[in-house]
């Protein structure tokens, strides 16, 4: 008999008369729970932190890849010390910039910043300026960088990944030897940015060739037709 086993009387004749007398006791050994009832042991704080980490993907997820200067976009964070918070980057979901908070740089300025090797997925980087910044080897996926100072900013061996650089400053900007992919750049300033050995998707020559500001070397680098 299972320990959640409902107990029920047994009849039994007694004198050509049916009486009732009580179950044998059962011994149990462990809480009893309904059958298919899942087993659950999760703290509180592991389901707040599952809660917000959920909250932060929706919102990230919510901005398109192609998103544009008119996306609606979280408030402003409030915490004094967020654009600190480039020196850590995320650690969390890297590849689709999920983590237990946004990491909100719009309006930080990092002029030549030393940003190696750091992870800035999801970031919201409007109109923030890393002009000069050290990016080599930062990975940007999902970031919002619209209106965004990059001149003079080293991404070299970066991974560029559905980044709206929309109306971005990325004047002398080096991308040499990035991956490039499902980046867009209507309206930024690319003259003299760098794309030698870079690794770039095939929309993104598209796009990349369409904006007038890629003259001369870069579109020869892009792989451009004609001269530009």
């Amino acid at each position: 008999m299972s320990p959640c086993t409902s107990q029920t009387a047994h009849n039994v004749q007694i004198g050509g008369r049916m009486s009732a007398r009580p179950p044998p006791p059962i011994h149990q050994t462990a809480p009893c729970r309904r059958m298919h009832e899942p087993l659950v042991n999760l703290s509180l704080p592991r389901v707040a932190s599952w809660t917000a980490a959920l909250m932060v993907a929706a919102s990230l997820q919510a901005l398109p890849a192609h998103a544009g200067s008119n996306q609606r976009l979280p408030p402003l964070d409030s915490d004094p010390l967020r654009c600190e918070r480039a020196f850590t980057g995320n650690t969390i979901g890297q590849a689709n910039a999920v983590s237990d908070k946004i990491l909100d740089l719009r309006f930080c300025s990092f002029p030549g910043a030393e940003l190696k090797g750091k992870v800035l997925s999801g970031a919201l980087l409007l109109n923030a300026d890393l002009s000069g910044a050290q990016m080599q080897e930062v990975v940007m996926s999902k970031a919002y960088a619209v209106g965004t100072n990059f001149k003079g900013a080293d991404l070299t061996s970066s991974v560029v990944d559905r980044v709206d650089f929309d109306g971005a400053n990325l004047t002398g900007t080096k991308f040499t030897n990035a991956v490039i992919t499902g980046a867009t750049f209507k309206g930024a300033n690319l003259d003299g940015a760098s794309f030698e050995d870079a690794l770039i998707g095939s929309e993104d020559v598209r796009r990349l060739c369409a904006e007038p500001s890629l003259t001369g070397d870069s579109r020869v680098q892009v792989g451009c037709r004609g001269s530009g």
